[in-house]
């Protein structure tokens, strides 16, 4: 098990995370989402070791991270910012990363190299961005961690790719039970992964759920009317993103589907549909995304 206590890193007179908590499971893939600069890739560095706290716990089976090398070789960290050996080609990596993984095993990089197609004697450099993150994430898989850290890990892979890396990650959980927490911008892919997802915000993580209850409690409420009505009709219940189109309004409310639509039947709609959200539209309404005027810009 993962587990942010309270955690700050600093960098300077900069706060990239502050008072930071949450856990991950074992037999888990949980998906970290926030802007650019919300802090991700400072929260996986720390929690892989790299970077000492400045405050709090980041924690591993109960164990510190930093500074344990016991708890390192069970844990594997694929950055965003790849890094290889000089000149070094897939077998040299392999050979590196053999001599300091005891769980490291040959059987699984062999056929991964073969599954994917690359070319294990060429030089990684020579190799384009997306063949470059399958070599890590070969490597990785290889290593036969307990604990999978992965940062933009699928950024410049093609379609198949990506469903490949989808496919071999949820295999790889189930089977072995691996602890799996991953970064990504794409939240559509993020929402076919994972099991947990975090909102990272202001330093601080905002929205913490499993993806089932998220999409048993977030819903999209659509209500057309007779004649037209006032968002003060729905004062009973708790909404945001209101929004009104004539005589229809739209609007996002948590808790149970049912027993809000028997709220809103209080209304006499002539007609109320409901929706789950996507998780994109989860993140765009809990990160309360600001809206544009684009007119006259160009």
């Amino acid at each position: 098990m993962i587990c942010a206590k309270n955690l700050c890193k600093k960098f300077g007179d900069f706060t990239a995370i502050e008072d930071l908590s949450f856990t991950v499971e074992k037999s888990s893939i949980y998906g970290l989402v926030g802007y650019n600069g919300a802090g991700k890739t400072t929260l996986l560095k720390t929690i892989a070791g790299i970077y000492r706290p400045d405050g709090g716990k980041a924690l591993v089976d109960g164990e510190s991270i930093f500074d344990n090398e016991g708890m390192k070789r069970r844990m594997f960290f694929v950055p965003d910012d790849l890094y290889f050996l000089p000149q070094a080609g897939m077998n040299r990596m392999r050979n590196f990363y053999r001599g300091y993984y005891p769980g490291w095993s040959d059987k699984t990089y062999r056929r991964l190299v073969d599954i994917f197609g690359l070319d294990a004697s060429k030089k990684i450099n020579g190799f384009s961005k997306g063949m470059q993150r399958q070599a890590a994430l070969i490597l990785g898989l290889s290593t036969r961690p307990e604990y999978l850290l992965l940062d933009e890990s699928f950024d410049g892979l093609d379609p198949a790719k990506r469903a490949l890396c989808r496919q071999l990650l949820v295999e790889v959980m189930a089977e072995k039970e691996m602890c799996v927490l991953i970064s990504s911008h794409n939240l559509r892919e993020l929402e076919d992964l994972c099991d947990h997802v975090g909102f990272l915000n202001d330093r601080h993580i905002v929205y913490d759920c499993s993806l089932d209850d998220m999409r048993a409690n977030k819903n999209k409420f659509r209500v057309a009317f007779k004649e037209k009505i006032s968002e003060d009709a729905f004062a009973a219940i708790p909404h945001k993103n209101y929004t009104q189109s004539g005589n229809i309004a739209s609007f996002v409310a948590d808790g149970d589907a049912a027993a809000i639509e028997r709220e809103i039947e209080k209304l006499n709609p002539a007609l109320v549909e409901s929706m789950p959200l996507t998780l994109e539209e989860i993140f765009l309404t809990e990160m309360e995304a600001k809206s544009y005027d684009f007119k006259g810009i160009f």
